[in-house]
């Protein structure tokens, strides 16, 4: 599959704007972007006119713009309506509540709950809970899949080269959570389960690995797009 190597140029461009917290200039963007300045600068003229970005009066810094909220926003019901069938089939496979989460600043934000239907005793997860990203399989889950930092949990290690975070009690007392983050640091979120003492974890751990990697599919997309010029 081809691509258009303008449209390419744009999406890296808002890509690597995202990724600057204090902006970035125009002549540092093309640097990244591999690309005179004069095609930065036209760049950028097009997404400013879409208010994707916008350039700070102070020293024309490049942030994100408002446009892109919109999107955020748009994005979200989205994926969880795409999601809903993994979750549900999730929930039945590890016969305990299936959950996607995800990262809110220091917190943790479930948007997606599924309870099984052939057991006696689940446990209640309300969309809209937050807790500590720092807590719970969830929240471990979700900072495995960033890049290792200095000074980061043990557990947050372990998750993330065991591909999976595995709590006891870390929220309600008798709990266990498995957890496996999604999105490929894109969207930050994971998916998992929780359910009492009597989880089959093993299995458990299979069906939300398994289930990751079909989310994963569609955030990111399963075919490799090859950049060509057109």
């Amino acid at each position: 599959m081809s691509t258009l190597k303008t449209l390419d140029r744009g999406l890296r461009a808002l890509d690597i704007v995202s990724r600057r917290a204090d902006g970035i200039s125009v002549a540092d963007l093309a640097l990244d972007l591999e690309v005179d300045r004069a095609v930065a600068y036209r760049i950028v003229a097009t997404l400013e006119q879409h208010g994707i970005i916008l350039r700070l009066p102070q020293d024309g810094k490049l942030v994100l713009g408002a446009a892109v909220l919109g999107l955020e926003r748009r994005f979200e019901p989205q994926f969880r309506r795409r999601a809903r069938p993994l979750l549900d089939q999730l929930a039945r496979q590890a016969h305990a509540t299936a959950f996607i989460s995800v990262a809110q600043q220091d917190k943790c934000a479930a948007i997606l709950v599924s309870e099984p239907e052939d057991v006696l005793i689940r446990v209640g997860y309300r969309v809209g809970s937050t807790h500590a990203i720092s807590k719970g399989a969830a929240g471990i889950a979700i900072l495995a899949g960033r890049p290792p930092a200095d000074g980061e949990p043990p557990e947050v290690t372990q998750a993330r080269t065991s591909g999976f975070s595995l709590t006891k009690g870390a929220l309600q007392q008798g709990a266990i959570g498995v957890a496996c983050p999604i999105g490929g640091g894109t969207y930050e979120a994971s998916v998992g389960v929780v359910a009492m003492e009597d989880l089959d974890v093993d299995r458990a751990i299979d069906t939300v690995k398994a289930c990751a990697k079909a989310l994963s599919a569609l955030l990111t997309g399963a075919a490799q797009v090859t950049r060509d010029t057109v």
